[in-house]
């Protein structure tokens, strides 16, 4: 953590191949990501389009939010947005949010990387624990999503 932001890295491993890590990732986030973290309570209403450019969007008929943007997208290894999510977006702060997808023995690993920045007049001594949090909380939820007996 510093003056001007902070780094935050999650970690987990999955019973799955990148291929269908990444599937999971980028087409089922309506499955895993938390209800309690989106703007309009439905996770159905959130869609990522994996393509550089593409967006990370939640649409709730004519209500919409730019969650981030896709900046780099290399299938079944590295899926990178940038953008301020939930209340960092209000707060002009901005970030480069990484999944990269590593095969190993055991499935993949999934490491969540948020580098954020910007000028909070607090600081970031509470905030970077809670979007930790979060953070935690939506890569558990793709892990569960990928972990279950049915997927």
């Amino acid at each position: 953590m510093a003056d001007h932001g902070f780094v935050l890295e999650n970690r987990v491993q999955v019973n799955s191949t990148t291929e269908k890590t990444w599937q999971a990732l980028t087409q089922d986030v309506s499955k895993w990501w938390p209800e309690d973290h989106t703007w309009w309570g439905k996770s159905a209403n959130l869609s990522i389009e994996p393509q550089a450019g593409g967006c990370f969007c939640e649409k709730d008929g004519g209500k919409q939010a730019m969650h981030m943007q896709v900046t780099f997208v290399e299938p079944g290894k590295l899926l990178r947005m940038s953008g301020g999510l939930g209340p960092l977006q209000g707060m002009g702060l901005y970030g480069a949010l990484d999944w990269t997808l590593q095969a190993n023995e055991q499935g993949t690993e999934i490491i969540l990387t948020y580098k954020v920045h910007g000028f909070s007049p607090e600081g970031f001594a509470e905030l970077a624990p809670i979007v930790d949090y979060v953070q935690g909380l939506q890569l558990a939820g793709l892990a569960d999503h990928l972990n279950a007996p049915s997927h």
